[in-house]
């Protein structure tokens, strides 16, 4: 949305200015969504999401200021990451992208699916749970191929339901709720002092777990590189990934600092690369690329093979302007983290108010519809119930946003499948897919193993209290 509203403000402007400015806006914008994640527990896009499961945790125990500094951290090194990927490989990534057809996009979502379970530490049956009910609600509304009719129980529906009036209602109005029964006590009682956290600190932390670090960067720019995929899916990713790998795998969930720092570097690494399939191909990567692709178009310039060759000084200036964009959004950032973990004092009265206000404006402004507004209420209220039953909203929103993928190159591959090879051919032969099904296997048996693992290291510890407690 801000790099749309940027778009008329370069009409004045030389074609790589105007490029700077909406460059510097879809960087910025990924790395400041973690600001309200991390205070408030509600995303400022859907690439934070994952940012909240340990993000604001950290603020409410007054770690606010520390969360911040390692998002802004994490996110210009995955960023920066991801902006050398774009400088450096664009021609050979491009040709890449191109080999993801429906059938390996398909598997993507299926991997996508594997980690629902594995969101809510609680409880896997209730992140399942969570994540079939945003499932079922990415059903609702028209069918994009077939045209049919589905689970339409009133006009707002028709266009089904849109991903950021459902983000906004599914962590917004829970939050605004218990603002609002809490009266007016602070946020939380637990923050009643936020600590100071010198930004040297946080530099060394990030860096002394470089190795979570590496991979989920890679994480996400191999997934940025997919077209239509996003950051979303790049960050939960890469979360469900460390929390798996990770020799403290329990602590996750609970304000550890390299949750924060994985769903971070991974969403900010997918800005460079969802960049190489728009350039050289008129493929936009993403939403906000195909926003950028309209920039281009307006400005006379036309992406494709010859846009190095005819607009060279456009071209490297707006890619060289990102890579600035990324430190200078870091430098900014860990600038306000300290102002900005203030937020966490504010009376609940007043920043109930504030949130409120800002969840309507933005769930109308998506599409001007007051249907929107409509969506985002009742789903945020039901999504307050949900919680006292112990469901969490990252699964839900997980499987909303992964449902219309999954379906869409679905019936897309079989409809390929059936004019050409056959379905089960198209499916599972074939590099890539073997690839993908692989890892979607390892996922699931990983998880299944973890889970055994840490059941019965629980009931070993219980034995041996109650052991000592006969003792």
């Amino acid at each position: 949305m801000a790099v749309a509203l940027l778009i008329p403000f370069t009409f004045q402007l030389e074609p790589a200015s105007g490029l700077i400015l909406l460059g510097a806006a879809y960087t910025s914008t990924v790395a400041g969504g973690a600001v309200s994640a991390i205070l408030l527990k509600i995303p400022g896009a859907p690439a934070n999401i994952a940012t909240t499961l340990d993000g604001h945790t950290m603020a409410r125990k007054g770690h606010g200021a520390k969360a911040l500094q390692l998002s802004f951290v994490s996110s210009a090194i995955g960023g920066v990451f991801g902006v050398l990927l774009l400088i450096f490989l664009t021609p050979v990534l491009a040709q890449w992208a191109l080999a993801f057809g429906p059938s390996h996009l398909f598997w993507l979502a299926i991997l996508g699916v594997t980690i629902i379970g594995s969101l809510d530490g609680s409880s896997v049956v209730k992140g399942l749970l969570s994540g079939c009910i945003g499932l079922w609600l990415a059903t609702i509304g028209f069918d994009d191929i077939m045209g049919a009719q589905r689970f339409i129980f009133h006009d707002s529906l028709a266009g089904g339901i849109n991903v950021i009036p459902a983000l906004i209602g599914l962590f917004a109005i829970p939050q605004v709720i218990n603002m609002f029964a809490k009266g007016r006590k602070r946020l939380d009682a637990e923050v009643l002092e936020v600590e100071r956290h010198p930004v040297g600190d946080a530099i060394r932390e990030v860096l002394r777990r470089g190795r979570a670090l590496t991979i989920r960067t890679a994480t996400g720019s191999i997934i940025g590189l997919i077209p239509g995929v996003g950051g979303q899916i790049a960050g939960l990713v890469a979360y469900d990934q460390s929390r798996k790998m990770s020799p403290e795998r329990e602590k996750f969930g609970t304000g550890h600092s390299e949750g924060v720092i994985a769903a971070e570097s991974a969403n900010n690494a997918t800005v460079g690369p969802s960049l190489v399939p728009l350039l050289p191909l008129s493929i936009p990567g993403s939403p906000t690329a195909a926003v950028l692709l309209g920039g281009l178009l307006i400005h006379g310039i036309f992406p494709g093979t010859d846009l190095f060759d005819n607009h060279p000084d456009v071209a490297w200036t707006f890619i060289n302007s990102m890579l600035i964009g990324q430190i200078l959004m870091c430098v900014f950032g860990l600038y306000i983290a300290g102002l900005a973990a203030r937020v966490a004092q504010v009376p609940n009265a007043v920043m109930a108010a504030v949130v409120l206000a800002l969840a309507i404006f933005g769930s109308y402004s998506v599409q001007t519809s007051m249907g929107d507004v409509y969506i985002m209420a009742a789903l945020g209220t039901g999504m307050y119930f949900l919680e006292r039953f112990g469901l969490s909203a990252a699964p839900l929103v997980l499987g909303l946003i992964l449902g219309p993928i999954a379906e869409a190159n679905f019936v897309q591959g079989s409809m390929i499948a059936n004019a050409t090879v056959g379905i089960g051919p198209y499916f599972f032969t074939g590099a890539l897919n073997l690839t993908m099904i692989a890892v979607v296997v390892a996922s699931i048996a990983y998880s299944v193993w973890m889970e055994l693992r840490y059941r019965r290291f629980t009931t070993k510890e219980d034995a041996i209290e109650k052991e000592e407690a006969l003792t």
